[in-house]
């Protein structure tokens, strides 16, 4: 792929890239010039990445989250991708799946966001949270507490574009459909058993996709790429789904 040096100079911040949809976009940011700085909750996963800083970070943990930003001057990309995914259906889903749920997925958004933003404010920036077709935007079956939580994703992140477009801040969420990615391996693994198969879980996943396939984590890269760039600069506050047809 020939890619452009769009971000060259630019200071990003990612999370959750220790693989998955994490990593294809930290190293895509770097691809396109990038100094990234990818933290994951595993440091293991994030060894063999190429870039500019790596560290273990738990982001639901609030004093861990503010000595990590404390590190920064100035950030001009800010990818949270962070996130869990809950399967089962309301009555499936305990208070403590639920609070799970909330901790992992909404309440990182809310201490990752809230501490890059003071580090952009000075010279603007780009937010790119890691939203979810399943969220506000669409109902799927076993996806209560991920829904929910993704939801308050979209709507953090729509709060926080109308907050601080003045201070050149713009804050957007990608919202895939079904990713091929290690985890969602993991929960065809976990279903399968559920279903007697994993065939049959396999068949779950790919006939709720009209594209007939799953998506890529560089696809989905690929579209962080152009809304951290000054290609999107005309862009905030959206929702943008990239799910193979699942909301047409």
């Amino acid at each position: 792929m020939d890619l452009t040096q769009r971000l060259k100079g630019k200071t990003a911040v990612v999370t959750a890239a220790g693989q998955g949809i994490g990593r294809a976009i930290a190293e895509r940011l770097a691809a396109e010039g990038a100094g990234v700085h990818a933290s994951d909750l595993d440091p293991g996963l994030l060894a063999d990445l190429d870039v500019a800083a790596t560290a273990g970070l738990d982001a639901t943990d609030p004093s861990a989250v503010s000595r990590y930003f404390d590190g920064f001057s100035r950030i001009d990309i800010l990818v949270h991708a962070v996130g869990y995914v809950h399967q089962g259906t309301i009555e499936e889903c305990s208070l403590e799946d639920w609070r799970r749920s909330c901790a992992i997925t909404l309440d990182s958004a809310y201490l990752v966001i809230g501490a890059a933003i003071p580090k952009m404010k000075a010279s603007g920036g780009s937010i790119v949270t890691i939203g979810s077709v399943a969220s506000s935007i669409k109902g799927f079956p076993k996806r209560a507490a991920y829904g929910a939580t993704k939801g308050g994703v979209l709507g953090l992140t729509k709060a926080v574009a109308a907050d601080y477009l003045s201070y050149g801040i713009r804050c957007n969420s990608i919202c895939p459909g079904t990713v091929d990615s290690p985890s969602l391996r993991e929960r065809i693994d976990a279903l399968g058993k559920s279903m007697g198969s994993p065939e049959a879980a396999l068949s779950f996943f790919i006939d709720r996709q009209p594209a007939g396939r799953f998506g890529k984590p560089s696809e989905i890269a690929g579209l962080c790429a152009f809304l951290a760039s000054d290609d999107g600069a005309f862009v905030t506050g959206q929702a943008i789904n990239i799910d193979g047809g699942i909301t047409v």
